[in-house]
């Protein structure tokens, strides 16, 4: 069981350096939009979804599991852009 902890844990080193990345691509999203309504974007959203679930097919994962796991993520970064957003806004 420690073998398999252990290799867990180093995936989730690997996804939380990607996930890193990932927000400052939104910062930079937050930065680019001219306004919040442009923060949600359910056809995006909807887009993103049906890859991720056809990667995780071909890959043999768990597709309501990835569907569950980049709703919640992508609904996380959603309310991340909008604070940044609106700190940017704030700033002038």
């Amino acid at each position: 069981m420690q073998d398999v902890r252990a290799h867990i844990d180093a995936l989730d080193a690997r996804i939380v350096a990607l996930v890193a990345e990932r927000s400052g691509y939104v910062a930079q999203a937050a930065r680019i939009k001219q306004n919040a309504e442009q923060i949600f974007d359910g056809a995006r959203i909807e887009a993103i979804i049906a890859s991720v679930r056809a990667q995780a097919a071909a890959a043999g994962a768990p597709e309501a599991v990835m569907e569950a796991t980049y709703r919640a993520m992508i609904g996380a970064f959603i309310d991340f852009e909008r604070g940044e957003f609106t700190r940017l806004q704030q700033e002038g």
